[in-house]
């Protein structure tokens, strides 16, 4: 399997691939000018979930992004998680641009599964930590859901288990005025009492996406 270099994936040509940004962190100016390219119309949302999701959110969660890949507007995730990752291959079925943020320095393979997508520019991949760095950590999970997260104008959390990491950072974001979303359900009931708003079938990704009100 050719190397990233004849890939074409370089930090010059984002749009055709992979940004090494050597560790800086959080969203700097560099990835954000970069990413600039394509980002559109400013409409971008964060898609984070624990590891273990509860069943009926899979269902509402797999009825949401078939509407949400329809949408025209930017997603950005890990795409770590299972749940994350089937998102992934939802998502990557439509024209709109995916932007996969890695908890590790940049791939040295390209996973055969993704080598379209990224061929045709709908998928595309920032690194933020260095070369060096070829596993992710807990460390760097949180470092990337943080990036992820500063990225993207409203952040959908299909599922923060109790004491995760993504319910911290959930909190933080709702803390700080970030527009958080999620399932009416009762396994994400701190996030709900904390402020997040409820998805619906209704909810207007558009909106969301540009000013995180989902009008």
């Amino acid at each position: 399997m050719a190397d990233l270099a004849n890939q074409r994936l370089t930090s010059r040509a984002l749009p055709t691939g992979h940004l090494d940004h050597g560790g800086l962190h959080p969203y700097t100016p560099k990835i954000r000018t970069l990413c600039d390219a394509v980002i559109r119309n400013g409409q971008t949302l964060a898609l984070f979930c624990s590891v273990r999701c509860p069943g009926k959110l899979i269902l509402d969660t797999y009825d949401a992004v078939q509407r949400l890949r329809n949408a025209g507007v930017t997603v950005i995730s890990g795409f770590h998680s299972p749940m994350e990752k089937e998102c992934l291959t939802v998502l990557l079925r439509s024209p709109n641009p995916v932007i996969w943020c890695l908890a590790r320095g940049k791939l040295t393979r390209i996973p055969p599964d993704i080598k379209e997508s990224i061929a045709a520019g709908r998928l595309h991949i920032i690194a933020p930590f260095p070369g060096k760095v070829r596993r992710h950590t807990a460390a760097t999970c949180a470092k990337r859901n943080r990036i992820v997260a500063d990225m993207a104008n409203a952040v959908i959390v299909v599922h923060a288990a109790p004491g995760s990491k993504i319910e911290a950072l959930s909190l933080s974001l709702l803390a700080a005025g970030k527009p958080v979303y999620t399932f009416d359900h009762p396994a994400n009931v701190a996030l709900l009492q904390a402020g997040a708003k409820t998805l619906t079938p209704d909810t207007n990704w558009k909106w969301m996406a540009k000013d995180g009100s989902a009008k």
